[in-house]
């Protein structure tokens, strides 16, 4: 099993939270949305497999680049 590390995109606000550790998704299903320059930008899992974990809070600033999850295929 590989740990996949799920970064942000963009520099911004964490919005919602859609998963929650322990969580078994698919490769695309929404983990998070973030909130940049007042767009909503969904965070998808890359892969299928178990959300080992969740790394940011809503609300939190998060920076681009940043590892916001951990998905185990």
């Amino acid at each position: 099993m590989a740990q996949h590390e799920v970064e942000s995109e963009v520099a911004g606000t964490v919005w919602k939270v859609e998963a929650k550790v322990g969580d078994t998704v698919a490769c695309g299903d929404v983990l998070m949305i973030l909130e940049s320059m007042k767009m909503e930008i969904p965070v998808e899992s890359p892969v299928d497999g178990k959300v080992v974990s969740i790394n940011v809070a809503v609300e939190q600033a998060i920076e681009e680049d940043q590892v916001l999850a951990v998905v185990e295929d």
